[in-house]
């Protein structure tokens, strides 16, 4: 061997070993930040730096296969499908809860409590209570071994569940790896979707052609019972954890300590779970979750409410599958039972038929309900929702209502009505419907049909699109009805002399509407492409579209591939943008818009280019102007970025009413607060 070959072979030799550190070093980095980032929501790094540590784990993981641990941040990505879900038999059973409704009902568990208590000859205690959120999810169990995740479980019926470690694994709410761990340790939460990404799912899912979810308990639930774990990965699923099952190796006195214990150890918590000392505090603070219910971006129908001291917890046991020590305060009822009369179809913007429920009156949720959404079709054969069957109708805070499902009772019936199907004439216009052989929805193909042309010019209004204020669902179909609006264009013909003619309208309001449909010509140019309604062209793809090809012109000759090119955009989607803009009555529509003076380009300076190029922005809080929307579209003009997370790296956090917990993460951490004030003046007003 040379001289110049020994030192080579040498360097081969320790490789790995320089390997192996720089990988426990990447995967320390990356599990702090990711725990930074998902539990904490305070974090460290943009994403950009954190996506380099990842690469280059991936790279040397690639090169020393060696190297891939089961705790490792690249195995969330997801493995193979697995055939079927096993079985799961729980140490400790996952038990249920009895319900109170009311504070005398709570404080009569309270009562029985002390009363058994006092038959074992223990006296009248001090209770403490534990008061949590009773998130509407799935419940699930994670079992760590030496502080590696082995498996994750579903609730099932509480002794039995389904494995489920294969999606558990692609969450970044869920650590694969718990420093400090005990020998062996069971977690118990909920694994559910916020009410936002539920929101953004669904849009994408809508976009892409695809059914949307129901709501998102469901979404959630059917995620994580999935067979193939990458479709879990691309579903915005999240975790809280709620206590402690099996554990060997640590002792704890009561179940907040548990929680403490869990919560500084990369476990998410909720931060509103709260001990108290007394009923009274229990009791304000159920009612005081079941206010703020309806403000929360997830879903709760109740609140937990747990003895905290773990001894006291064994003295009191169990009552058939219910602990004595545990109770759930449930919310009033959003679901009722009522008589469905009929089912009948409306037309969507885009041609797609979708049923709706005619129902017998029932009051739910604080109101009279007489119709409610049936989703698509898709979703009412596998309800298997007939006319004349006794239904649950659920309506939550400001949903539309919706039937769940047919009640118990009615699918036993012998005299049910044949399964609905849809129409095979338009409902609107009488053209025969078609069903498309990729397609998911029956549809109408006249372009021109009324009720598709009514739905358009409903979109074109809505917020999000051209928000158009003093003109919602009852105007616009007030100025179809007499024949003022036919395209979106006659919306900018309008005169407030027109609109004093109609009822509804007087002097005041008429001019305010024609002023806000005046002031909406400014909107940005990607709200447009939204507004116009191209199929699988949110707001998201909208505004993608506009800043890559800046103009309607430089988009209307693109082709396909060139569409393709935008971020978001695959090819079908591509194809299908593609057709929608060379039609004919669109290319007029545009032209027309163009006519009335809507905006058709995007302003300011290419992407990385203009006076806030390089500056990262977080905003919180109401704007007295602004939407957030708006703001978003106004910083990118000017070359900034909109990131939704506060970190060292945020140049300024724009601050509005009710900021929340964001400003004070930018106040620790020196960010440079504005209001809108500020940001107009860095935006040159």
């Amino acid at each position: 061997m040379s001289r110049s070959a020994a030192p080579k072979a040498a360097r081969d030799r320790a490789a790995p070993k320089a390997a192996r550190a720089r990988a426990r070093q990447l995967h320390d980095q990356l599990h702090h930040h990711g725990y930074r980032y998902y539990v904490l929501d305070d974090p460290e790094i943009g994403d950009d730096d954190y996506d380099a540590l990842l690469d280059e784990l991936r790279a040397l993981e690639a090169d020393h296969p060696r190297l891939v641990t089961p705790d490792s941040p690249t195995q969330r990505i997801g493995g193979e499908p697995v055939s079927s879900l096993t079985k799961v038999t729980h140490e400790i059973p996952m038990l249920s809860l009895a319900n109170a409704r009311s504070a005398p009902e709570l404080r009569a568990w309270v009562a029985r409590m002390r009363s058994h208590l006092d038959r074992e000859g223990i006296g009248d205690p001090d209770f403490e209570f534990v008061a949590e959120p009773k998130i509407d999810g799935l419940a699930i169990s994670l079992l760590y071994v030496d502080g590696m995740l082995v498996r994750g479980a579903t609730r099932g019926n509480g002794e039995v569940g389904e494995d489920v470690t294969h999606n558990l694994r692609t969450m970044p709410t869920i650590p694969l790896r718990i420093a400090g761990a005990p020998k062996v340790l069971e977690v118990r939460g909920e694994v559910y979707m916020s009410l936002s990404d539920f929101a953004g799912l669904n849009e994408r899912r809508a976009e892409a052609g695809l059914s949307t979810f129901m709501n998102p308990r469901n979404a959630a639930a059917g995620t994580v019972r999935q067979l193939d774990p990458r479709l879990a990965k691309q579903r915005p699923l999240s975790m809280w954890c709620y206590g402690i099952g099996r554990v060997d190796g640590v002792r704890f006195s009561s179940h907040w300590e548990g929680l403490q214990w869990l919560r500084e150890h990369g476990l998410r918590v909720n931060a509103d779970v709260k001990l108290l000392h007394s009923e009274d505090e229990v009791v304000a603070q159920c009612e005081a979750w079941q206010q703020r219910r309806g403000a929360l971006d997830f879903e709760i129908d109740g609140v937990v409410v747990k003895v905290s001291d773990l001894e006291l917890q064994r003295r009191l046991g169990t009552v058939g599958r219910d602990p004595r020590w545990a109770i759930a305060w449930k919310f009033p009822p959003t679901t009722k039972v009522t008589t469905l009369r009929d089912i009948m179809w409306n037309v969507g913007k885009f041609g797609d038929l979708h049923p709706f429920a005619v129902l017998e009156p029932v009051h739910v949720g604080g109101v009279t309900v007489k119709l409610a959404t049936l989703h698509n079709e898709e979703d009412l054969a596998r309800k298997d929702i007939r006319p004349g069957d006794e239904v649950i109708v659920l309506r939550a805070g400001d949903v539309i209502p919706q039937v769940l499902s047919p009640a118990p009772h009615a699918v036993e019936r012998s005299d049910r009505s044949s399964p609905p199907s849809p129409p095979e004439r338009c409902p609107s216009c009488d053209t025969p419907t078609v069903k498309p052989a990729e397609g998911v929805f029956t549809k109408c193909p006249n372009r021109l049909c009324q009720g598709r042309q009514w739905q358009l010019l409903k979109h074109f209004v809505s917020r999000g699109a051209m928000d158009i204020d003093g003109l919602g669902e009852k105007q616009v179909a007030v100025l179809a009805h007499h024949g003022l609006v036919r395209t979106a264009a006659d919306f900018y013909r309008l005169t407030a002399e027109q609109l004093t003619e109609l009822e509804g309208y007087g002097e005041i309001s008429a001019t305010r509407t024609v002023q806000s449909i005046a002031a909406s010509r400014e909107r940005p140019f990607g709200r447009l492409l939204f507004a116009i309604g191209l199929e699988e062209v949110g707001s998201v793809t909208g505004r993608n579209l506009a800043e890559r090809f800046r103009t309607i012109d430089a988009l209307l000759a693109a082709g396909a591939e060139e569409i393709e090119q935008t971020s978001g955009v695959g090819p079908k989607m591509a194809g299908r943008i593609r057709e929608q803009l060379a039609d004919e009555g669109m290319r007029e529509l545009v032209a027309d818009l163009r006519a009335v003076g809507v905006r058709m380009a995007l302003e300011g300076p290419p992407p990385g280019e203009g006076p806030l190029a390089g500056t990262t922005f977080v905003l919180t809080g109401a704007l007295p102007t602004f939407s957030r929307e708006e703001a978003t579209e106004r910083i990118g003009a000017a070359g900034g970025r909109v990131t939704s997370s506060v970190s060292k790296k945020t140049d300024y956090l724009v601050a509005g009413d009710s900021p929340g917990t964001k400003l004070e993460k930018a106040e620790r951490l020196g960010v440079t607060v504005l209001d809108e004030a500020g940001l107009l003046e860095l935006l040159g007003g």
